[in-house]
């Protein structure tokens, strides 16, 4: 009976549509202002212009699309370079990017709206709704050999806020330790990018199979960048009954207006897929090949694909504008455009400590994001509390609540040699406020 009502859900808005009529779409209510209405120094913002411009004249990077907002208001919006370098094709402001690991901070937001609903706490285990990961075992002995290897019993089970934090001591396929990379790949555990098979795998089976695999570390040990988010993802669907994509596509994206933002792309979208680029084994820069070494394929174009996987962890492709909405979201406590997603004191601690102690650098981590210590503050002029993630392509955001700011800086390189460009962005921004 739930899987029928559920096909219903489904299907009504697709017979509706067959039969000339459309599914409503919301739209934003992001205005452009002058700069110096928002506290910014018009002047010195064009020091954003002359860095980025020179960089795409030294060939560090072939374009970037970079967003400013202050006050819920668009102060700087401006495009550089180019989508097609060879053929001289400017990139659009309006570019689509493979987002990759910015769509984590999406999944903890999925995670909490459930939460928010009274459907499990943050310190249940993840063995109850997800039984594949009950009794988990912790790796002891690795023998890069022949990838076997040991195990011993975890001291606790993996919980909820675990898989929130990364500190459950699941690793990441292909971009992780070569312990994971090996044990994951030998299971045909992947990233959950573009990889051999997207189109017919499912996110369930591979985190069913997750489960019987050894964690990197005790739970709670340590932090790790790991698979987390997808299982996340995964319990997103468990919890609500719904694939992953239509979950964000009904509960975030549509009553935010986020109509850029996709796992894979309708066709008449596809035409703005950002191009990837890469340094070559000299230095210079060129068009990605369709296939890149990724610990394994990963094919470039994954977001054109009809593809059955949805990675929590980094499937999603993004415009700078739609990933702003889902920021200013965040910073105005939960709610845009009078649609209200969370509540104020679930944003307060998404964004605030969650690992005590535990080690990130200079910083540490909530529910989803980074956060600015005051030690981080020091290195960079974020100030304390701002809250921020990047993808694998080059992709980089930031929320400042102190500052009402939101800034984003979308690259979409594979293996980037120039990654200080995202930090001196930050400096740029910064600088260019008066107030």
């Amino acid at each position: 009976m739930r899987k029928f009502l559920f096909y219903l859900i489904v299907a009504l808005p697709i017979c509706l549509a067959s039969k000339g009529q459309t599914v409503s779409q919301k739209t934003s209510n992001l205005i452009e202002v002058p700069p110096e209405s928002a506290g910014f120094s018009p002047e010195r913002l064009e020091r954003i212009d002359h860095s980025l411009q020179q960089f795409v004249t030294d060939k560090w990077m072939n374009g970037a699309v970079t967003l400013i907002m202050r006050n819920g208001k668009i102060v700087y919006y401006r495009s550089f370079g180019y989508d097609d370098v060879e053929k001289r094709i400017p990139l659009r402001k309006d570019a689509i990017f493979r987002i990759a690991s910015q769509t984590k901070a999406i999944t903890a937001v999925a995670v909490m709206m459930l939460y928010e609903e009274g459907k499990f706490l943050l310190d249940d285990p993840i063995s109850r709704y997800i039984p594949e990961f009950k009794k988990p075992r912790v790796l002891n002995k690795f023998n890069p050999a022949d990838t076997t290897y040991t195990v011993i019993p975890a001291n606790r089970e993996i919980t909820i806020r675990d898989l929130l934090t990364h500190t459950s001591g699941i690793g990441y396929a292909q971009i992780g330790s070569k312990e994971a990379n090996a044990i994951y790949f030998k299971n045909g555990i992947t990233a959950g990018l573009g990889f051999d098979g997207y189109e017919s795998r499912l996110l369930a089976t591979d985190m069913k199979k997750l489960g019987r695999l050894p964690l990197m570390h005790q739970p709670g040990e340590k932090w790790t960048y790991g698979l987390n988010s997808d299982l996340l993802g995964y319990l997103v669907e468990q919890i609500s009954g719904m694939p992953l994509d239509y979950f964000f596509r009904t509960r975030i994206f549509e009553p935010l207006g986020m109509n850029d933002t996709w796992f894979y792309l309708p066709p008449e979208k596809q035409a703005r897929l950002a191009n990837m680029y890469e340094f070559d084994s000299t230095g210079a820069l060129q068009k990605a090949p369709p296939v890149l070494d990724f610990n394994g394929k990963n094919f470039r174009d994954y977001p054109k694909g009809k593809g059955t996987y949805f990675s929590g962890g980094g499937g999603l492709s993004s415009t700078v504008k739609d990933y702003a909405i889902f920021l200013q979201m965040l910073l105005n406590g939960g709610t845009y455009n009078g649609k209200r997603l969370l509540a104020q004191n679930t944003v307060r601690m998404m964004t605030m400590n969650q690992i005590g102690s535990l080690s990130l650098g200079p910083n540490k981590f909530g529910l989803g994001f980074m956060i600015t210590t005051k030690e981080g503050s020091a290195i960079l002029p974020t100030p304390e509390s701002v809250f921020e993630w990047g993808g694998a392509f080059a992709t980089t955001y930031w929320a400042d609540p102190k500052e009402k700011m939101v800034a984003l800086i979308y690259r979409q390189l594979w293996g980037d040699e120039h990654h200080d460009i995202a930090d001196k962005f930050k400096v740029l921004v910064y600088q260019a406020l008066n107030e």
